[in-house]
């Protein structure tokens, strides 16, 4: 369904959308950049309430533990993969708009620190052995999770360059452009989830063999 969605989108965004008066066709970008910054907007509050849970399930009920646990590595993965696109996709438009790659703007860099803190989630799940793993990694993911509404308030909070919202306010789109617009919203959401339940299969296998492998290990 996702990969029908993103076709569709990719459609209707290259060939039905106008072209935007002001900046032309590189304007297009906006149907991949915004759906994917939505959606690296939302993984993390499931990261994050993952987490939480886990906190408190992880000594009452070990096996909804895993599958927690799973679940906050899988939405930490496609929340960096969904970030790192966002980014990229804005300083692929910021270059010809703006005549520069990267703008230390509110919006750029909080969004910026919604990526890092995952990358530094991730290193510290994969390479740490330590005990308060889980703990330190909940920690990082609240934090992530309270820059969210920071990423999301900035361009009305402050002044920035980067645009206006153009899902409302002063930068709305026009009616012509969002069937491009929604169409990509549930597509690159859709995707995601699709990911982050193939993660979440994976590292539940993961979980079970190692499990099978502690128990061998003491019947031996």
């Amino acid at each position: 369904m996702s990969s029908v969605l993103l076709i569709a989108g990719f459609y209707e965004a290259v060939f039905v959308a106008p072209v935007e008066a002001t900046m032309g066709s590189i304007y297009r970008i906006f149907y991949w950049h915004v759906p994917i910054n939505v959606a690296a907007e939302i993984f993390p509050y499931v990261n994050m309430l993952a987490s939480i849970a886990l906190l408190l399930m992880k000594d009452k009920k070990p096996d909804f533990a895993g599958k927690l646990d799973a679940l906050a590595l899988a939405t930490a993965e496609v929340t960096v993969l969904y970030s790192f696109l966002g980014l990229a996709t804005g300083m692929l438009w910021g270059r010809p708009v703006w005549g520069i790659w990267w703008a230390w703007d509110a919006r750029m860099t909080s969004f910026l620190a919604l990526f890092l803190l995952y990358v530094s989630y991730l290193i510290l799940r994969h390479f740490s052995s330590s005990e308060q793993v889980t703990l330190v990694a909940a920690v990082l993911s609240i934090f992530a999770g309270i820059d969210v509404p920071i990423v999301f308030m900035s361009i009305r909070w402050w002044r920035t360059q980067h645009p206006s919202p153009v899902l409302s306010g002063d930068g709305s789109l026009d009616r012509s452009m969002w069937p491009a617009i929604l169409i990509n919203l549930a597509a690159w959401f859709l995707w995601g989830c699709t990911l982050v339940y193939a993660r979440y299969v994976i590292v539940r296998h993961e979980q079970r063999a190692v499990e099978c492998e502690a128990m061998e290990g003491i019947t031996v």
